[in-house]
């Protein structure tokens, strides 16, 4: 018996993958304050492949879907950091307007961008940030604390909008301008768990919006090959990782403060690399 394209084996694989991946993406947005997109896209991206989603659509589905997923999470990792007095709440309030307007810019974006402009962007901060942490030295600084005025707005503008078209909580970018700007990165990251909380929810409606005129121009993607989608957003992919992710997510926090500054910037940096990497392959080969 065959369903959605896979048989009854395939597709047990495919939800243990999506529950381990759950449990991961939640241990990482606690971790590194990434949300666990940064998992969580490359991951969904060889689950869709092999569900038979059209390369046209395969990408924006995994950012998608990816957000909704990001919203419990980002939620519970946001009120562990908060409960440590980790988080700085003066740059949440400074940035949380222009990342919202970077949201909806994002998610009008990805209505009519092609694929391969999901990857170069997943790409290109990846590989940004993963230079950052692991090559930088002392003197990388922009400055010895972050802008104020119209600068500051930018800054938050770009979170919102490269996190949406990533499928990410804002923590590749936030984490990677505030170490730039001389803050420790257990606060960079413990701030970008309240910034993915203000893109996740937001940038989850946009890609339902932005999946309605590709769901017509594919009706097999939600009547065949992944059932239950809304628009760009997996209602099987976002349950079965869920559960597993809100469980981890305050042992990544744990971690998190555990472990010394270093240590948590050469994690966070190969990793991304690694994540990058395998867009970098997809690019290459079309696939």
């Amino acid at each position: 018996m065959a369903i959605a394209g896979l048989d009854v084996s395939e597709l047990l694989e495919l939800a243990l993958l999506l529950v381990a991946v759950g449990a991961l993406s939640g241990f990482l947005a606690g971790l590194f304050g990434i949300g666990g997109g940064a998992i969580l896209v490359p991951v969904f991206y060889e689950c869709f492949r092999l569900a038979g989603v059209p390369l046209e659509v395969r990408m924006p589905l995994c950012v998608g879907t990816s957000l909704a997923i990001i919203i419990p999470t980002s939620i519970r990792s946001f009120r562990a950091h908060h409960a440590r007095g980790a988080v700085d709440m003066e740059t949440v309030k400074a940035w949380w307007l222009p990342v919202l307007v970077g949201v909806v810019a994002g998610s009008v974006t990805a209505r009519y961008a092609p694929e391969r402009l999901f990857k170069i962007v997943f790409v290109g901060m990846a590989w940004t940030a993963a230079a950052r942490l692991l090559l930088a030295r002392e003197t990388w600084k922009f400055g010895e604390d972050l802008p104020q005025g119209p600068l500051m707005k930018i800054y938050g503008f770009l979170v919102g909008l490269l996190s949406t078209l990533m499928g990410i909580g804002g923590g590749l970018f936030s984490n990677l301008l505030m170490t730039f700007y001389s803050r420790p990165i257990h606060q960079a990251v413990a701030t970008s768990s309240a910034l993915a909380v203000l893109i996740s929810i937001p940038g989850t409606l946009g890609y339902v919006y932005a999946g309605w005129p590709a769901a017509a121009r594919y009706p097999d993607v939600a009547a065949l090959q992944l059932p239950f989608a809304i628009g760009y957003v997996s209602l099987i992919g976002a349950v079965l990782a869920m559960p597993t992710s809100l469980f981890t997510a305050p042992l990544g926090v744990k971690a998190a403060h555990a472990m010394s500054k270093r240590m948590l910037e050469m994690a966070f940096g190969c990793y991304l690399f690694i994540a990058g990497g395998r867009f970098v392959i997809s690019l290459l080969n079309g696939s």
